[in-house]
């Protein structure tokens, strides 16, 4: 009776320091970081998108957390940006770190593709912009109509990555989408990386 109640005792306690260590303590550190002053709360049409990506697998093939150049600098030389800090998360519930990259990272895509029109091409044919691309085609977030509409978003997408006939539209979902992916641009400075700053822009895609 007595060895039970010892493994039961050690066992708890074995228990609260795992809480302790990986629960309670990243809390209380992460609690006191500082929202960076350039970051800015997520829209509703940035929310809705970021709930569509989501819903659409994104995280599972893109990473948002560059990497510090003291583990690996080749984040900064393909153009990812400085490293990521804690600041940098505060607003995103939950948080979409990603553990694949089969594709670039994104924490940074807003600074680094700020053009609408490309992440709307680029959603409905990824090839039509990067020629050897993997990723599929979101084209269900589009409508193919005879003639736009006043009002409509009209995607031009080149020969012969569009339709046969027709104006490729974009929907309401592929514009809050689009409206979350610029909205990743974590380019303003860290506090915890004063000396830090963003690299030159390259080309994107997979």
């Amino acid at each position: 009776m007595k060895r039970a109640l010892a493994i039961m005792v050690g066992a708890a306690l074995i228990l609260l320091l795992a809480i302790l260590t990986l629960v309670a303590m990243p809390y209380v550190q992460m609690s006191a970081e500082a929202v960076p002053e350039g970051l800015e709360p997520y829209t509703i049409a940035q929310q809705r998108g970021r709930d569509l990506y989501i819903a659409n697998g994104c995280v599972y093939c893109h990473s948002q957390q560059p990497r510090d150049p003291g583990f690996s600098s080749a984040d900064r030389e393909r153009g990812w940006g400085r490293p990521s800090v804690p600041g940098d998360y505060a607003y995103d519930q939950p948080h979409l770190l990603g553990t694949m990259r089969t594709g670039p990272d994104l924490l940074n895509i807003g600074a680094r593709q700020p053009s609408v029109d490309w992440h709307l091409l680029h959603l409905y044919n990824p090839r039509a912009v990067v020629e050897d691309s993997i990723m599929p085609a979101y084209r269900f977030l589009f409508r193919v109509v005879d003639e736009p509409a006043e009002g409509d978003h009209v995607v031009r997408v080149p020969e012969p990555y569009g339709p046969e006939s027709g104006s490729v539209v974009a929907t309401r979902e592929a514009l809050e989408l689009t409206s979350y992916l610029l909205a990743l641009d974590r380019t303003y400075p860290a506090p915890t990386l004063p000396g830090s700053a963003p690299s030159s822009a390259q080309g994107e895609g997979r």
